[in-house]
């Protein structure tokens, strides 16, 4: 049997599930002391810290994008981050997966509850935590910075590395094999049209 494409196997997806750091950040993680929580003369650690990342807004229009072409989206991530909780809520993602110690059983468990096959889902990763969903998942992508073996396994890599609007590729990626990107994006701007004319009426 051949081998699937890329495009075809794009055309298949309804939901796109993608971890956080790597992806839809560029990996590093900054930690602030907590005043409020840490003693002035104890050593500071990370539970006693306030962690903050940075996200790219082409991975927020993304999100709108999916929505408005009929594409679920998710998160399934191994760190818990009030961080990420607040941007999952920004989004309006409807799946999110924290403190995941095994992103493939967690990808099941959402394909199950979202009443899909896996062959119906795309996972987008960068390191090789992200193999087992990217294994299980009908269509693995990997970010362009992502660990070799990651690129390895990967049905397509996205033109731009994690934190740089990576989700972005991804969800144009599966709206133009699916037919869908141009009339997607013209319906997203008129929907800012029309927010504008609200606003200014």
């Amino acid at each position: 049997m051949p081998k699937l494409s890329a495009q075809a196997r794009a055309r298949k997806i309804k939901l796109l599930l993608f971890d956080v750091d790597g992806v839809l950040t560029d990996g590093k993680l900054f930690f602030l002391p907590d005043r409020e929580k840490t003693p002035a003369d104890s050593s500071i650690t990370a539970k006693g810290s306030i962690e903050f990342k940075g996200f790219h807004a082409h991975d927020g229009v993304a999100n709108s994008l999916a929505r408005i072409g009929g594409l679920r989206t998710g998160l399934i991530t191994r760190r818990f981050s009030e961080t990420v909780a607040l941007r999952a809520r920004d989004l309006k993602l409807e799946f999110v997966n924290q403190g995941s110690q095994d992103k493939g059983s967690a990808l099941l468990a959402i394909v199950k509850q979202a009443g899909l096959t896996p062959d119906q889902v795309a996972f987008l990763g960068d390191d090789v935590v992200d193999l087992p969903a990217m294994r299980l998942a009908g269509f693995s992508i990997a970010v362009r910075n992502a660990r070799a073996e990651v690129k390895k396994e990967a049905h397509y890599i996205t033109p731009n590395a994690g934190g740089e609007g990576a989700l972005r590729d991804a969800v144009d990626f599966i709206l133009r094999a699916q037919g869908k990107l141009k009339k997607v994006i013209a319906a997203y701007i008129g929907q800012h049209k029309s927010d504008a004319a609200v606003r200014g009426n």
